[in-house]
């Protein structure tokens, strides 16, 4: 071979295995990136080509899958009762991509799971059609009806567990909306998509995960909690040291109580039962702020809570004397989501065990077969199963004789904690009402349930957890003891 050919040779030698390299480079190194890339349309048109799996609530589900017409997209996803679920399922959309569990839970809907690996290789050879698995939940949908219809046109969210297992048994936010209507890629989808980003009340914002509200009184269960625990105090019907008046530490600032009540020296049960400031701004700063921090992280606060949808961490801040005092009557920059809240009222009715939230009981093969089975598992134990039972009996006496007697359900016994939480410069707006509580049955707890209600259209006068929020969470208890 002469020079000029050999030349030649090599130089396409060299420009063949850049190829191959360039080649196996997309292929292998960036396939992953190139497929989740917005602009790779065929990615989004094989995901919608044939029918989703559903989402399963009691058996049933409440997703499916409907022809598209001219589309080169075959399929779009369907909700039954769409606004009530949105705050559990997320949405799909053929435009806008999906959320929550329909974007967790997408490989075993879309049947592109590696779980379902022998389901495809099988249907490659029997011909079957290409099918989505079933994503099977923990929710309970009469209590879910009734979160929903209780919050009505409020704005609030509504958390409950089974205090057992740590279940989600009901998961609504108000207002919310229906993601039927943006599922498809038309213009008429585009601007249902616009107008809900543009809608001041944030019908998308899952209030019950992701918004973080003051606790206000809900939050002297956890200060309770930390007395106990640490040996402030022992017996919860014996004095307390409580002053009245009672001056914030180094400020001149007086800590009040709502109604002026009479809160001197009375015991944890009494001062749970009213509503003490006093006692539990003394009780939080007699601790200091490492103690409440610690009791309040063994609840699940300043972390972030994976359900498997993440849901925001609760604060309990690093913080000054007074300003500590403060966070331990759920005020200053005490902030805590619905969740966070209902886990503190699971984890005192399940003698102080705090189950791991979840709402993803199994996932199902195409053919129904059960891949995956959810196992409880325990997060933490806040208090002892001796201190839990105290509060047990403080929070039942609130229910019998206190603020939340709106919550009493015949024949079962309820414990809870009423709340009523400033909101706004120097509480210049109307304040949030909240409501946690828990059922008990002869075979334990099967519910712990937290409410907030953000009620805009209340008289400021009117908003208090007890009549807001306790009847609520009243109903969502009943739909559970009624539908175990």
């Amino acid at each position: 071979m002469n020079k000029p050919l050999r030349r030649i040779a090599i130089f396409c030698g060299v420009l063949i295995l850049a190829l191959l390299v360039r080649t196996n480079y997309l292929q292998y190194v960036r396939a992953d990136e190139l497929n989740t890339r917005d602009e790779n349309r065929r990615v989004r048109i094989e995901r919608y080509a044939h029918e989703r799996g559903n989402i399963i609530v009691d058996g049933n589900p409440v997703t499916s899958s409907v022809e598209t017409k001219g589309s080169d997209f075959k399929y779009k996803r369907a909700w039954k009762n769409g606004p009530m679920w949105a705050p559990v399922t997320g949405y799909s959309s053929q435009a806008f991509d999906a959320s929550q569990l329909e974007n967790i839970e997408d490989g075993i809907l879309t049947g592109n799971d590696d779980q379902l690996f022998f389901d495809r290789t099988l249907s490659m050879f029997t011909g079957e059609k290409k099918q989505g698995g079933n994503v099977v939940t923990t929710l309970n949908a009469a209590a879910q009806k009734a979160a929903f219809q209780g919050l009505g046109d409020k704005k609030g969210a509504v958390a409950a567990l089974d205090p057992q297992t740590g279940a989600i048994l009901a998961l609504a936010s108000t207002p919310s909306y229906d993601p039927s209507t943006f599922a498809g890629n038309s213009d008429t989808d585009t601007k249902a998509w616009q107008k809900l980003l543009k809608d001041k009340d944030k019908p998308m914002l899952n209030r019950a995960l992701r918004e973080t509200y003051p606790p206000g009184s809900t939050f002297k269960v956890v200060t309770a909690a930390a007395a106990l625990e640490n040996g402030l105090y022992t017996d919860i019907d014996s004095a307390t040291d409580s002053p009245l008046p009672y001056k914030l530490p180094q400020v001149s600032t007086v800590l009040q109580n709502e109604g002026n009540i009479a809160c001197k020296n009375v015991s944890l049960r009494e001062a749970l039962r009213l509503s003490c400031n006093t006692v539990f701004g003394k009780i939080s700063d007699d601790l200091g702020n490492q103690k409440m921090m610690d009791e309040a992280g063994k609840f699940g606060f300043n972390k972030e809570i994976f359900t498997p949808v993440r849901a925001d961490a609760s604060i309990y801040p690093k913080d000054n004397r007074p300003q500590n005092a403060m966070a331990g009557i759920g005020q200053a920059s005490n902030r805590a989501t619905p969740l966070q809240m209902a886990m503190v009222a699971a984890a005192v009715a399940n003698d102080g065990k705090l189950m791991q939230p979840y709402m993803v009981a199994e996932r199902q093969a195409p053919n129904l077969d059960v891949i995956y089975t959810h196992e409880k598992e325990q997060l933490s134990q806040p208090l002892s199963g001796e201190n839990a039972q105290k509060l047990q009996q403080m929070m039942e006496t609130v229910v019998k004789s206190g603020t939340g007697t709106n919550a009493l359900i015949d024949g079962v016994t309820v414990g809870g904690k009423t709340g009523t939480a400033q909101h706004g410069l120097n509480n210049s707006e109307k304040p949030y009402a909240w409501f946690i509580s828990y059922a008990k049955t002869d075979s334990g707890s099967p519910v712990a349930v937290a409410v907030v209600v953000e009620d805009s259209q209340a008289n400021r006068d009117d908003v208090s957890g007890g009549g807001l929020a306790a009847p609520i969470a009243r109903d969502v208890m009943k739909a559970v003891i009624d539908n175990k």
